[in-house]
């Protein structure tokens, strides 16, 4: 059985790093590829299970993910969906999210898998900020120096989009942050991995990213003194170093045009009538909304600005769960949200996961489907994590 659940986190971590270097390509090629990856697994650990069936591991919010799928097929089944297409193609989405859930709740509660599994993404985000910033300077609007995209600036490694890299970002981030305050032997390697996560989104400009990563070193640091005062001196020594790895490589990278995008007199311009008219959609159908994945379709019956662009999201991605799912979607997702924030804040590690919900309030940061699922993955992973520390708590104690 490890062997088989060694298979599948390799699987399911390659799944997610393939998924994560294709998101700049804009056809539809790489999300099927990623999407079939997934249901391939949940197939495999099926067949698995009739050929030897094994326990396996619950969670209460498979009952909030499992009913997001539900919600969608039954716009479908009673017509209250305003564009079919796109709700099937969103109910695609959401089944790829539960089934990653799942299959990341059965492989990671093996803690050697779990540990295997953050050290591998870690290394990735680290190394993926080193390239990201650089490539931002020097690649012309190019993903990875090669290949050309529609935009010219601020293309981030395999991200278009600098608030969807500052969320993932985000996620990473505490685990560098833990890393450098804990582990005394690898603290200058995680400093150094923490401040260049820190540089690049300080670099990529997303103001909500800035602040929201700002706060994690703020509340990791707060947190860790706190429940040890011990060790005080190492951890203020840890905080010290990555505070001037950090100012160096901010300085590398540079911090003016973030600056400059604060400065402005309205930031939440544009923002703030698309949840406007989000607010005045969800007026309209609170019960069953429009349809998964049908705001951008709704909109312009309730658009409060218009310079004839097309509208692709609401840029608050909870504004637009409760447009497309109605308001007991919207709940849905609140409980998934609540339910992480114990979890996180124990284990401190994933405190991205808040964050990214926190990100969601002035941006869309999960609505691609390879970032999505990364983040339900990651979700998963902090699961494990809570029911291993209750099951410690649980476990009596040797005579």
């Amino acid at each position: 059985m490890r062997t088989v659940n060694r298979f599948l986190a390799t699987a399911i971590a390659g799944l997610l790093l393939v998924g994560i270097l294709t998101l700049w390509v804009p056809y539809r090629w790489a999300v099927s590829l990623f999407q079939t990856g997934v249901f391939a697994l949940a197939l495999a650990w099926t067949l698995r299970q009739v050929v030897r069936p094994q326990s396996w591991h619950s969670s209460v919010l498979l009952v909030p993910l499992t009913a997001t799928v539900g919600w969608g097929l039954a716009q479908l089944a009673l017509g209250q969906t305003v564009y079919p297409w796109e709700t099937w193609n969103a109910l695609l989405k959401w089944g790829t999210n539960l089934a990653l859930f799942f299959l990341a709740l059965q492989v990671f509660s093996d803690p050697v898998l779990r540990e295997g599994f953050l050290r591998t993404v870690l290394y990735f985000g680290a190394a993926l900020s080193v390239v990201a910033s650089v490539q931002m300077y020097t690649s012309e609007g190019r993903v990875f120096w090669l290949f050309p995209t529609e935009y010219t600036d601020f293309v981030l490694g395999p991200f278009v989009y600098r608030n969807q890299y500052a969320a993932f970002m985000e996620l990473l981030l505490p685990l560098a942050l833990v890393g450098a305050l804990q582990d005394r032997r690898r603290m200058l390697i995680h400093a150094a991995m923490a401040a260049s996560m820190y540089a690049s989104v300080i670099a990529g400009a997303s103001r909500a990213g800035s602040v929201l990563v700002t706060g994690e070193v703020l509340v990791i640091f707060f947190l860790c003194l706190r429940r040890d005062r011990s060790a005080a001196r190492p951890r203020l020594l840890a905080l010290g170093v990555m505070a001037g790895f950090a100012l160096l490589f901010t300085a590398v990278v540079g911090w003016d045009t973030l600056w400059k995008r604060f400065l402005q007199q309205d930031p939440y311009a544009v923002r703030r009538e698309f949840v406007q008219s989000s607010l005045g959609m969800v007026r309209d159908r609170p019960a069953m909304g429009f349809g998964l994945g049908t705001w951008s379709t709704a909109y312009p019956g309730y658009a409060f600005y218009d310079k004839g662009f097309f509208a692709n999201q609401a840029h608050n991605d909870w504004a637009q769960w409760a447009v497309e799912g109605g308001l007991p979607f919207f709940l849905l997702m609140l409980w998934i949200a609540l339910r992480s924030l114990r979890p996180a804040f124990r284990s401190l590690w994933g405190l991205g996961v808040p964050c990214v919900f926190l990100h969601s309030l002035v941006d869309y940061p999960v609505e691609r489907p390879a970032l999505a699922g990364f983040f339900f993955v990651f979700l998963a992973v902090l699961e494990t994590a809570r029911r291993a520390q209750r099951n410690e708590k649980e476990r009596p104690l040797r005579r």
